[in-house]
């Protein structure tokens, strides 16, 4: 489990100060030739439909309605890319998987642009792939895990709805998840559990993100 103590307190106040900028919807895109030019860093979030991938985005930076939930699970298939003010970074919603709506042949198509998007975006510093805590890793994000694999692509577990369980509970599906990540060549070593609703874990994630843009001189 991601430690503050790990994290600098610069490192830290950089996270806060960063958030708390106007972020705003940049673009929606389909496919790859409609993706925005790979001039800053991105940061991309996964997960299954009903995971609280919209509810963790508009908690991280501090707004109700940036990102968008879809009213039908899995509907939505396109990366939506969110910027701040200052253009250091792009935030990246990736659809959420396990309940495509879709046509066989559609969701083979999107699987392909995902596949494209993750192996061949240069600025693409790390994936935070998120689980919910009631429920710890499961087979449909078997594929996810491979597919970020096979890209060779950072990513990192977040686990949401951290509050929704007692906190011996908690620690059992952390030790379960890394377990499980010590096995995969591109999993990052560490787990931020959070919570949208209370706060949890937000000062830790956005002091990785932080971390991260220093990392490659941002």
């Amino acid at each position: 489990m991601t430690d503050v103590a790990t994290l600098s307190a610069d490192e830290i106040e950089r996270g806060r100060r960063l958030f708390t900028r106007a972020w705003t919807f940049a673009r929606g895109t389909p496919d790859l030739d409609h993706l925005p030019p790979d001039d800053r860093p991105e940061i991309a979030f996964a997960g299954r439909s009903n995971v609280g991938k919209s509810s963790l985005i508009n908690a991280l930076v501090g707004q109700l309605r940036l990102a968008r939930a879809s009213n039908t699970p899995g509907r939505t298939q396109e990366l939506n890319f969110f910027t701040d003010p200052e253009r250091d970074l792009f935030l990246v919603d990736m659809p959420g998987y396990g309940f495509a709506e879709a046509p066989k042949e559609k969701v083979a198509a999107w699987n392909k642009v995902i596949r494209a998007y993750l192996a061949g975006r240069r600025t693409l510093l790390r994936v935070f792939l998120l689980i919910d805590a009631r429920h710890g890793l499961k087979p449909p994000d078997d594929e996810i895990l491979n597919l970020l694999d096979g890209a060779a692509v950072s990513y990192q577990v977040v686990l949401t709805k951290a509050d929704k369980i007692k906190p011996t509970d908690l620690e059992k599906v952390i030790e379960r998840t890394l377990k499980a990540l010590a096995k995969r060549p591109a999993a990052f070593p560490a787990i931020i559990a959070t919570s949208s609703e209370k706060g949890l874990g937000f000062e830790e994630l956005r002091g990785t993100i932080a971390q991260l843009l220093e990392s490659h001189g941002k």
